[in-house]
C-alpha cells in the first residue's frame, strides 16, 4: 500500500518490486487523513491523545540518521537501533551494541569496541552475559562529537556517523565481521587504549597489539606509520581516509587479517529460496578495495550457520554469547535447511471425540464475550489468535455452522482494526515509517516495541479466513491491509519507501529483535521467539491461501531459520551455547550479551518456559525437532516449580506432546477439568492438539514434504503424513522418505 507523503511515490521500480510480492499499491493520495485499502483504510495521523515514539521521559524522538539516510525507511528493532532512536537525553550516540565477536559503543570521541570473551553469571544464577567492555576507542585527534548518527545500513551490517564541524567519521561495524572499516576527515587516525598496548608487531603501516589478552591489528595506509604513546596509538593519514582495525583470534593470523584489511565492506545481503522442503539462503557482503585490487573479505558465522553450511571454513574461531564463531575467508556462504512445515490444523484422528470437542469450541463460540474484553493490539490479537485455531477443527469435524460463526467473529474484529476511524484502528507515522495500533500495548507505540509479535496474530487469523473466504482476503476487499500489517513487520522489499526492509528480524543473527530502541546495557533483546516464528508462520498460511509464493517462501525462510536459532539460543540444544556457570537448560529472554531465565513481568517458572512456547498453532511443529531440548526443557521447569505446571499447564502439556505425547495425554485425563486456559488458549483446541498427537504420534522433523504446509507425525515406527493442499486443483505431496500424498483441493488430508 502507498502512504501519502508530500512527495507522491511514482517510481514504476518501487511498483514493480511491490507487485512481485502483491503488494501494489491501492491508493496513493497527495495528502489525506483517511488512507483507503482496499474495503479498509488507515489514518495517516494519530489518534488525539495518543503517542508515537518517545525518549524515556515522553519526549517525542525522531530518528537520528544523517540526512543522506532520512529517504530510507529506518530498520528498528535491530542490534544497533540505539545509534538512530535517542531513548535518554543524557546519551546522544548509543548503548552497547553487539554485533559479535566485537561489541561497540558509540561515544564522543569515536567508537568503542570490545570482545568479551569471559562470560559473568548474575549474583542469582538467572543471568549470563558478555557484557561491552572497552577494549579500545576508534576516532580521530580532537574528534569530539555532540552525537552520533546512522548514516548508511544494510542487511546486517550499519555506519555510525560522528562530526564536530572540524572532523568526521564513518566507521561500518557489522554482525560477524572481525574488521572496523573506518573512513575519517580532518584528523588522524587514533586509537585510545584501556591500558598501554603491548605491541606483538610493528610493520609501520601496520601495528599489532596485545589489549586485556585480546589481539588486535591496526591498518593505516601504505606509507603511514602508528606511533604509540601510552595508550594512545595515531597514524597520519596524509591524503587518504580511511584505516581499519581488526579483532584476530591469534597473533599468528595477521598475515591473513592483513590481505584483507584495505577490502571494505560496503553492504551485506540475504537471498533465499525454497524447494521441494529445503530452504536455502546465501549470505554476501559487498566489498570496494581502499588500496590494492583484494576484494575478498574474512567473516565468522554464529552456530546456526556454520552447522548448515558445506562451505570451506579457516581454523579460527571466536568467542560469543551463542557459543564458537567460525570464520571464513570469502564474501559469501551459503546455508541449506530442512524447512519447517506449517499446517492449518493437525489431521484428523479418530481418537478424537466429536461431541466432547463440539462441547467444548461451543465454550468459546457462545460466549457472551469470545474476545474476553480484549481492546488494544496485543490482547486482541492474543483472542484472534485462540479463535483461529478453532475454526479448521470445526470444519474437520463438520461443525460448519460453528466454524462459520467463530469466522464470523473473526472478520468483524479485524475489520473493525481495518477501517479508520473508530475505537481501534491502525495508523502510519510518517517520521518513523511504521504503522502502529491503537489502542496500543507494551510500548508498541512510544518505543516501536513487539509490531512482530502483535501483527502475526492478525495475519494468521486473516490467513484462517482466507482458507475459507479467498474474496474476503482479495487486495480489493480486506487484503490490502492485512498486506499493510506484513510491510510493517515483515516488509519482502528493500526498495519500499513507506516501511524498512524486514524490520524485527535480524538476519544474521537467525531470530527476530523486540525492543524498537535498543537502549539497554545488555544490548537488544527477545523474549517470546515464539509469537516471533507465529508471524513466519502466519506468512507461510496467508501466501499460501492468497497464492503468494514470494510471501510464503519469505516465511518458510525466516520460520527455518529462527527455529533453529530458538533450539540453539533460547534451549541450548547442543549444550554448547550456554557456560557451563549458567546452570539453566533455557532461558526466557535472550539479550544481544547473553541470555536470561526470566521474563519481563514474571520470575514465575512456568511463564519463563511457556513464553516460547505460545501460542501452540499448526506453526509450532518446528520445535519438536528437538525432543532432547524440550525434554530437558520440562525437567528444569519441575525443577524449578517444585512440582508439575499450575498456571500454565495447558501451554506446557502442548509442548510436552511434542516429545512425549502419551505423557502429555496423561497429564490432561489427570488434570484437565480443573484448570483454566491460558488467555490465547481453549480447552478445544488443548484438547484436539493432545489427542491427535497421542494417536498418530510426534512431529517427525526427519521427514520433510514437498509443500510448506506439510508435515510428519510417527508413533511407533509408523508415519502418518498430512498436508493441506490451497490451490484449486488436486495435487500430489512428495514426502522425502519417497512416501507420496495426495490431497484434493483446499483440503486437508493425511494418511
Amino acid at each position: 500500500m502507498s502512504f501519502s507523503r508530500a512527495r507522491p511515490l511514482s517510481a514504476a521500480v518501487l511498483v514493480t518490486a511491490l507487485a512481485a510480492v502483491g503488494l501494489v499499491p491501492t491508493a496513493t493520495p497527495a495528502a489525506a487523513a483517511t488512507v483507503p485499502v482496499g474495503s479498509g483504510s488507515y489514518t495517516d495521523t494519530r489518534p488525539a491523545g495518543t503517542s508515537g515514539p518517545t525518549t524515556g521521559t515522553g519526549t517525542p524522538v525522531t530518528p537520528k540518521v544523517t540526512p543522506a539516510a532520512r529517504a530510507k525507511p529506518l530498520p528498528t528493532n535491530d542490534w544497533w537501533s540505539s545509534l538512530a532512536f535517542q531513548r535518554y537525553a543524557d546519551n546522544p550516540w548509543s548503548t552497547p551494541m553487539y554485533g559479535h565477536p566485537l561489541t561497540y559503543q558509540a561515544v564522543a570521541g569515536g567508537l568503542e569496541v570490545g570482545y568479551p570473551t569471559a562470560p559473568t553469571v548474575s549474583g542469582d544464577g538467572r543471568q549470563y552475559e558478555y557484557a561491552h567492555k572497552r577494549d579500545l576507542t576508534l576516532g580521530l585527534t580532537g574528534l569530539n562529537s555532540a552525537d552520533t548518527k546512522a548514516d548508511a545500513w544494510s542487511d546486517w551490517t550499519v555506519t555510525p556517523y560522528w562530526s564536530d564541524g572540524a572532523r568526521t567519521l564513518r566507521a561500518t561495524i557489522g554482525h560477524g565481521l572481525p574488521f572496523v572499516y573506518a573512513k575519517g576527515t580532518g584528523g588522524d587516525a587514533r586509537i585510545t587504549t584501556a591500558a598501554a598496548p603491548a605491541v606483538f608487531s610493528d610493520q609501520g603501516n601496520v601495528l599489532g597489539i596485545t589489549v586485556a589478552g585480546h589481539h588486535y591489528a591496526l591498518f593505516a595506509p601504505t606509507g603511514a606509520d602508528w606511533t604509540v604513546s601510552g595508550s594512545t596509538v595515531t597514524a597520519g593519514l596524509g591524503a587518504k581516509d580511511y584505516f581499519s582495525v581488526a579483532v584476530l583470534p591469534s597473533t599468528d593470523a595477521l598475515a591473513t587479517y592483513r590481505k584483507y584489511a584495505y577490502s571494505f565492506v560496503t553492504g551485506s545481503k540475504v537471498t533465499w529460496s525454497t524447494t521441494g522442503g529445503t530452504v536455502r539462503a546465501t549470505y554476501s557482503l559487498t566489498t570496494a578495495p581502499q588500496e590494492g585490487t583484494e576484494t575478498g573479505t574474512l567473516q565468522a558465522l554464529y552456530r546456526h550457520q556454520w552447522l548448515y553450511t558445506t562451505d570451506a571454513l579457516t581454523p579460527y574461531t571466536y568467542v560469543s554469547p551463542r557459543g564458537t564463531m567460525k570464520v571464513r575467508e570469502a564474501a559469501s556462504f551459503t546455508t541449506s535447511q530442512q524447512g519447517s512445515g506449517v499446517l492449518p490444523t493437525l489431521p484428523a484422528s479418530s481418537a478424537v471425540d466429536r461431541a466432547r470437542l463440539r462441547g467444548y469450541l461451543n465454550e468459546v463460540a457462545n460466549a457472551a464475550d469470545p474476545f474476553s474484553g480484549a481492546r488494544d493490539t496485543y490482547w486482541t490479537g492474543k483472542a484472534l489468535g485462540k479463535l483461529a485455531q478453532l475454526v479448521p477443527m470445526a470444519d474437520q469435524i463438520g461443525e460448519t455452522a460453528t466454524r462459520d460463526k467463530l469466522l464470523g467473529l473473526l472478520k468483524g474484529r479485524l475489520q473493525e482494526w481495518f477501517t479508520a476511524g473508530g475505537a481501534s484502528e491502525f495508523s502510519y507515522d510518517r517520521t518513523w515509517k511504521t504503522l502502529i495500533g491503537y489502542p496500543a500495548s507494551y510500548g508498541s507505540d512510544t518505543e516501536l516495541n513487539d509490531h512482530h509479535f502483535h501483527y502475526s496474530y492478525y495475519v494468521y487469523a486473516a490467513a484462517i479466513v482466507a482458507q475459507y473466504d479467498q474474496a474476503w482476503a482479495a487486495d480489493p476487499a480486506w487484503g490490502g491491509m492485512v498486506k499493510t500489517l506484513i510491510r510493517d513487520a515483515a516488509n519482502p522489499s528493500r526498495i519500499d519507501a513507506d516501511f524498512p526492509f524486514l524490520r524485527g528480524f535480524d538476519i544474521y543473527a537467525g531470530h527476530s529483535w523486540a525492543s524498537g530502541h535498543q537502549g539497554f546495557a545488555a544490548g537488544n533483546n527477545q523474549e517470546s521467539s515464539s509469537e516471533s516464528t507465529n508471524l513466519s508462520a502466519a506468512l507461510v498460511l496467508w501466501g499460501s491461501a492468497t497464492g503468494n509464493n514470494e510471501l510464503r517462501d519469505l516465511g518458510s525462510y525466516l520460520l527455518t531459520t529462527e527455529s533453529e536459532a530458538i533450539a540453539q539460543y533460547w534451549f541450548d540444544a547442543d549444550q554448547q551455547v550456554f557456560p557451563a556457570s549458567f546452570g539453566h537448560d533455557t532461558v526466557g529472554m535472550v539479550w544481544g550479551s547473553g541470555g536470561a531465565y526470566s521474563t519481563w513481568w514474571t520470575a514465575n517458572p512456568e511463564e519463563i518456559h511457556g513464553i516460547n512456547v505460545l501460542p501452540v498453532t499448526g506453526g509450532s511443529l518446528h520445535l519438536a525437532r528437538r525432543k532432547d531440548a524440550i525434554n530437558r526443557n520440562l525437567a528444569e521447569l519441575q525443577r524449578e516449580n517444585g512440582g508439575p505446571a499450575v498456571e500454565w499447564r495447558d501451554i506446557l502439556w502442548e509442548f510436552e506432546a511434542l516429545s512425549t505425547p502419551a505423557t502429555a495425554k496423561a497429564k490432561w485425563d489427570a488434570g484437565n477439568a480443573g484448570y483454566g486456559p491460558e488467555a490465547g488458549e481453549s480447552r478445544a483446541h488443548t484438547y484436539h492438539w493432545i489427542t491427535t498427537l497421542a494417536a498418530v504420534g510426534a512431529p517427525d522433523a526427519t521427514v520433510t514434504g514437498s509443500i510448506p504446509t506439510s508435515a510428519v507425525f510417527s508413533k511407533g515406527g509408523v508415519r502418518t503424513y498430512a498436508a493441506h493442499n490451497f490451490e484449486s486443483v488436486a495435487r500430489t505431496v512428495t514426502f522425502s522418505d519417497g512416501a507420496t500424498l495426495t490431497v484434493p483441493a483446499r483440503s486437508t488430508a493425511s494418511r
